[in-house]
């Protein structure tokens, strides 16, 4: 589990099970590992969780990392620095934002009832100010803070409805290797 991608799986797991299943389930609706066509039509993007409730949706991309983090929202790229070492990778900011794209295409519902979170697992620390919405604590207290309702009972279980269907449909290993597989095209 020392790979990148073990330890994405790792991070994703603590955040599922130890922040987002501690939530009311009646009141937040907790999906993982969301595959949905790309808005630009070049392939699929990966959403590590989605939650779903009144107060709107939540998409939450997570990153498990060490060290000092240097970032900003513009930067195509941040930098990861460990001891010597340092590594650059994707903006996760802009990441997500593909995210909440393809996710308010498939759901059908208005950009402003979605709330993206960058939330960093891993003793890391910023070293550059970030935005609220990136963070390193706090996860379910930032999504708690949300009290706004947004979406009716009948949009909530809409959505829900949308997810559960896609997640019963998807065969999420044929899909992971088909979406790795388009990630590293785009890469080249």
């Amino acid at each position: 589990m020392k790979s990148a991608t073990g330890k994405g799986w790792i991070g994703e797991k603590m955040v599922s099970q130890i922040g987002l299943r501690q939530m009311d389930p009646a009141v937040y609706r907790v999906f993982d590992d969301i595959y949905l066509p790309r808005t630009d039509g070049k392939g699929t993007t990966q959403i590590d969780h989605v939650v779903v409730s009144k107060f709107g949706v939540f998409v939450i991309e997570t990153k498990n990392m060490k060290g000092w983090i240097f970032g900003s929202p513009e930067q195509r790229q941040w930098t990861q620095q460990l001891f010597r070492k340092k590594s650059r990778f994707q903006n996760p900011v802009h990441q997500n934002a593909l995210h909440v794209r393809a996710l308010q295409s498939f759901l059908g519902l208005a950009a402003d009832y979605f709330h993206p979170l960058v939330f960093f697992v891993g003793e890391c620390e910023f070293k550059t100010p970030m935005p609220d919405n990136v963070r390193s604590s706090g996860l379910k207290d930032w999504i708690l803070a949300k009290q706004t309702p947004q979406l009716s009972e009948s949009e909530v279980e809409t959505a829900v409805g949308k997810l559960a269907s896609l997640v019963a449909a998807t065969d999420k290993r044929q899909t992971s290797k088909e979406h790795v597989k388009a990630c590293k095209q785009r890469m080249k």
